[in-house]
């Protein structure tokens, strides 16, 4: 039931409170370029075709490293600050840079990523599962969040939901080897053994 309360709540996110002029506007990163859509589309076909995790990996890197780009210099540097500060194990600082990302520009879903893994390592599970919930809403193929998120919802008891979740990560990347483990775990739980 909590679960289902909070996909509900998903919908509609609080906005960030704004004094008057404390803020510059809400920035959108560029459009992604054609070249690195299509590099996108032509990673994620591969990966597909990726028969093991070892071909699959610097694929994966690669997907990671365009779904970084956010077209804008401001945000870029938000995220470069946010990631050392995370690394230097300055997570509240991280959180913050982070927070200011998703407001400057709620439609990058990497922002939205970053600040979910940022509220798990706080112990924050129902805010990293909004912003894992925002990630994928705003980049569908964003794998690496939905099967944190599948993760998430199994932790909870929503097996049914983790095992939805975690066939989309199958669909993206096939050869994700702790995915299929679950996935085969989660049919037998969800769906029974057959005959």
């Amino acid at each position: 039931m909590r679960v289902l309360l909070l996909f509900t709540a998903l919908m509609v996110l609080p906005g960030l409170a704004v004094a008057d002029g404390a803020t510059p506007p809400p920035q959108k990163p560029a459009p992604a370029a054609a070249a690195p859509a299509q590099e996108l589309d032509r990673l994620f076909a591969a990966l597909a075709k990726a028969q093991s995790e070892d071909e699959a990996n610097p694929i994966e890197d690669r997907i990671q490293q365009l779904f970084r780009q956010s077209g804008s210099p401001t945000i870029d540097l938000l995220m470069t600050r946010g990631e050392a500060a995370l690394v230097s194990g300055d997570a509240e600082t991280a959180l913050q840079l982070f927070a200011s990302v998703t407001g400057l520009a709620p439609d990058f879903a990497e922002g939205w990523h970053h600040r979910a893994q940022i509220e798990l390592l706080a112990g924050d599970d129902e805010a990293a599962m909004i912003a894992l919930q925002k990630t994928i809403t705003l980049n569908p193929r964003h794998f690496v969040a939905m099967a944190r998120l599948a993760g998430l919802l199994e932790d909870y008891g929503d097996k049914k939901g983790a095992l939805a979740l975690y066939r989309k990560v199958l669909a993206l990347d096939p050869a994700d080897g702790d995915v299929v483990r679950a996935v085969r775990a989660l049919s037998r739980a969800v769906e029974g053994q057959g005959i």
